[in-house]
């Protein structure tokens, strides 16, 4: 989503102290979906608040999820054989 929205994406380690100087952080996962992260080690990460990016994609996430937007990664769709 974030490279669908214009975001430059890279998949490298970064060191943690790097994050506490981030703009913004989120985790994204089946279960957290997209979550904007506030603070890391009790150090506020940009404005302590979510970020406009992570606005953007958690949007963009949730008009998928909820059919207001085309599934165009089909993760809406059943896998396997079903019950």
């Amino acid at each position: 989503l974030a490279a669908e929205a214009g975001v430059p994406v890279r998949i490298e380690p970064i060191p943690r102290e790097a994050l506490y100087v981030a703009d913004e952080l989120f985790f994204t996962g089946t279960a957290t979906e997209v979550m904007p992260i506030a603070s890391l080690d009790r150090i506020a990460i940009g404005n302590g608040r979510r970020g406009p990016i992570t606005e953007r994609i958690q949007q963009r996430y949730q008009d998928i999820i909820h059919g207001r937007s085309e599934d165009v990664y089909g993760w809406m769709s059943l896998r396997g054989g079903g019950v």
